[in-house]
């Protein structure tokens, strides 16, 4: 069976869910293939009118929201204002109250299956808790999924925003490829797929280069207590301050952006320093891992002159056998990347569910 070699899973495992599957309704056959010298074998697709999952890519100051349907179209995305810094209870129930408006004005197909959160900051996705962010002093601790799922009546999952970018990236990549996925937006984190699946690490903080400490530097004070991290040089707040003590009027990282489209050359040359510092840091990490791809999303990824001088500096500082099929771009989704892997992730825990109600002779919830 094809998709028993794909998920590398015995062909009995994977003919017991696909049967709790179809009985659930969210797949059923289409036809047959071509015969390979034996039986024809049976065509699978998704009911993708089965159902939807919400999911939710929240930053500092903003959340992108978005519904995703059964097959992993994304179907609507919504973007609106959103402060971390807030009280973290206050905070999901806005998250939620949004989420709820949403859902009750759009027409997605089927049933509401559950809810994914990207969250920026270290999470511990069994227990869906934040556990460390040096960037939401007032989160450490706090379990934000059982906060979510206090608002809603569909099951919640959460985990870090790098995290489901890498995700989703993975998704649409060959199977079994490792990949090195950064997020650089206000602050800089990254996501690791190792052949083909998610490394959260042990406590949750796998990937998390923007506290590693860089003579650039400095003695520079940085959130998560340490002095000259990454993110307080190279970061999209370390820009704004930056530049703002040199005399510039820019308000956010998008300004940034905006102003280095314009070609403003001491915003532009702030950019580039930006991204030859970020490959400095990702060259330790190409030469130890050796990816297939350094795929790079938020918003300093929208600059060209950050993401050359990313790709400069990993061809100057890496192995020659490490860069030689390395591939370095930009994640495939843009912005919209992290809500696809918060899709990846919801639909995996809907079809996780039904699997295991029919391996139990249940139904999928409704």
């Amino acid at each position: 069976m094809d998709l028993a070699r794909l998920l590398d899973l015995p062909q009995s495992t994977v003919s017991v869910r696909i049967h709790a599957l179809m009985a659930a309704g969210m797949m059923s056959e289409s036809g047959q293939g071509r015969s390979q010298g034996g039986r024809r074998p049976r065509l699978l697709r998704v009911n993708a009118e089965f159902g939807h999952v919400w999911t939710a890519d929240v930053g500092s100051r903003h959340v992108r929201i978005g519904a995703i349907d059964l097959a992993g179209t994304l179907l609507r995305v919504r973007e609106s204002p959103l402060d971390i810094n807030g009280d973290p209870e206050t905070v999901m129930a806005d998250l939620a109250a949004q989420i709820r408006f949403l859902a009750n004005e759009t027409q997605c197909p089927g049933r509401w299956l559950g809810v994914a959160v990207g969250l920026p900051g270290p999470v511990d996705v069994s227990a869906g808790a934040v556990t460390w962010a040096s960037r939401m002093p007032r989160w450490r601790g706090f379990r934000a999924r059982a906060a979510l799922s206090a608002h809603l009546e569909v099951p919640v999952t959460v985990d870090n925003d790098a995290n489901l970018m890498a995700l989703g990236e993975s998704r649409g990549q060959p199977p079994g490829q490792t990949l090195v996925v950064v997020k650089a937006g206000t602050g800089i984190g990254s996501g690791l797929v190792i052949e083909g699946r998610l490394h959260r690490g042990r406590a949750g903080v796998a990937g998390d280069i923007g506290h590693v400490r860089m003579s650039a530097g400095a003695d520079n004070p940085c959130s998560c207590g340490n002095r000259g991290c990454l993110e307080t040089v190279a970061s999209g707040a370390a820009l704004v301050a930056g530049l703002r003590a040199r005399g510039f009027d820019l308000a956010d990282t998008a300004a940034v952006m905006a102003a280095a489209e314009d070609a403003e050359p001491t915003v532009t040359t702030a950019v580039r320093q930006a991204g030859l510092l970020v490959g400095e840091v990702l060259a330790t990490v190409v030469n130890f891992a050796n990816p297939d791809a350094v795929l790079l999303g938020g918003v300093l990824s929208g600059s060209e002159a950050f993401v050359a001088a990313v790709r400069g500096a990993l061809y100057e500082r890496c192995l020659p056998l490490a860069t030689s099929a390395l591939r370095i771009d930009r994640v495939r989704g843009g912005p919209d990347a992290g809500l696809v892997g918060a899709g990846v992730l919801a639909l995996e825990a809907a079809l996780e569910q039904a699997a295991e109600a029919g391996r139990s002779g249940g139904r999928a919830a409704p």
